[in-house]
């Protein structure tokens, strides 16, 4: 993939475009979208060809009450979220053994704040934010090995603030920016 410059918006491919299709689907088939609702949303997502224009088209989601958790949760194996999905304000992910991968670099974050509480036995962590993130992990405690993180040297302005807490025991969060 060649990279884009700087300040150009961020071009969506077919997996992501799927994704938030199967997104606006599923709300519909739960009633929480009218028809309307659905073919305007579904209209702007299959047209879409950035990334802003996509979560633009899953706005009409319906946005979950602010002090919700979610979980996410496996005794073993491994934990993946990455394309576009929704990020919850408060993320609870608990793994006893395997690995855990959230990329958010294309997902669609509707909060200032999101805080995500890291539960990991044996196995390693990465999560890959947006490129304008902001992180903090001083609320982690690490059983084996130190967190790895390289902050970025231009800080984008605006982004949201990941807050990373909990405990890793024998294994390794390892926090990346997207490079796109």
């Amino acid at each position: 993939m060649i990279p884009q410059p700087e300040g150009l918006p961020r071009r969506i491919g077919e997996g992501d475009r799927d994704a938030g299709v199967r997104r606006l689907q599923e709300a519909y088939a739960e009633g929480h979208l009218s028809h309307e609702e659905m073919d305007a949303g579904l209209h702007r997502a299959l047209t879409a060809t950035t990334h802003g224009e996509l979560v633009a088209a899953l706005r009409v989601l319906p946005a979950e009450p602010a002090d919700t958790t979610s979980t996410i949760g496996a005794v073993s194996g491994r934990i993946q979220r990455r394309g576009v999905w929704r990020v919850p304000r408060f993320l609870k992910v608990e793994s006893a053994l395997g690995r855990v991968r959230l990329d958010l670099s294309r997902a669609v974050i509707e909060h200032a704040v999101v805080d995500i509480e890291l539960h990991v036995g044996t196995g390693s962590a990465r999560i890959t934010v947006p490129r304008d993130a902001t992180v903090e992990f001083e609320a982690l405690r690490a059983g084996w090995k130190d967190t790895r993180y390289r902050p970025r040297r231009r800080s984008g302005a605006g982004g949201p603030t990941i807050r990373i807490s909990g405990a890793m025991g024998m294994g390794r969060l390892k926090i990346r920016h997207a490079r796109r």
